[in-house]
């Protein structure tokens, strides 16, 4: 079937449906006459089940070990239990919190903000997450792609200027830097997009991130 009739059966648009072909979630067959992409049921019900763990908001590379049989789905949703126990409570502890400023607190004009930002601080340091916090979380999460990836092209690039300064010292033949210098340039192409592909899987990805699927 047509990524149109897919959109309608699955209620994902075709650009979630695309992402998560570019992330190795779904992989449709080609149709040999036109080349398009053609499809099956199977394709449908995998598309339901990655919208049902998105919408439980599994991390993509999660549900992309479950596929792979590297995670087993029920430790998967035992964690992400946990998870959202963690997060209602926290989210019980921000009501009362709001709660209690909505009874103290009459006028913006005098709302004194002092002990409210001490409150909050010792909140926070007993767990509870408030809505600046997720910004932070995302930076922690590229950090180490981030550094892994620039090592890597570190790496490449001494191999690179190595090559260059043989090059240059022993008058090696232009055919055989060329070939040297492949491998690493490939390489560090290949680093780039994988951190530009996590970057975005981390900012989210999906057209409608607030839906989770």
């Amino acid at each position: 079937m047509k990524i149109n009739e897919v959109e309608q059966q699955v209620d994902i648009t075709k650009k979630n449906i695309r992402f998560y072909e570019q992330q190795g979630l779904l992989s449709p067959k080609r149709n040999m006459e036109n080349g398009y992409r053609d499809y099956s049921e199977e394709d449908v019900t995998e598309l339901k089940k990655i919208k049902i763990l998105r919408k439980l908001s599994l991390p993509i590379e999660e549900i992309r070990r479950i596929q792979k049989g590297d995670l087993i789905l029920a430790d998967a949703l035992q964690r992400q239990v946990i998870l959202l126990e963690r997060e209602k409570a926290s989210l019980e502890e921000t009501t009362r919190l709001c709660r209690l400023l909505s009874e103290e607190v009459c006028q913006y004009a005098v709302f004194s903000p002092d002990q409210y930002l001490e409150r909050m601080v010792e909140m926070e340091q007993e767990g509870t997450k408030f809505l600046n916090v997720g910004r932070h979380d995302i930076m922690q999460k590229k950090l180490a792609p981030m550094i892994f990836g620039g090592l890597i092209i570190l790496m490449m690039l001494g191999i690179i200027v190595s090559v260059i300064c043989l090059y240059l010292m022993a008058s090696m033949p232009l055919l055989a830097v060329g070939l040297f210098l492949l491998a690493p340039v490939i390489m560090i192409i290949a680093v780039a997009a994988a951190l530009v592909q996590r970057m975005k899987e981390i900012e989210g990805g999906e057209e409608d991130v607030a839906r989770k699927y």
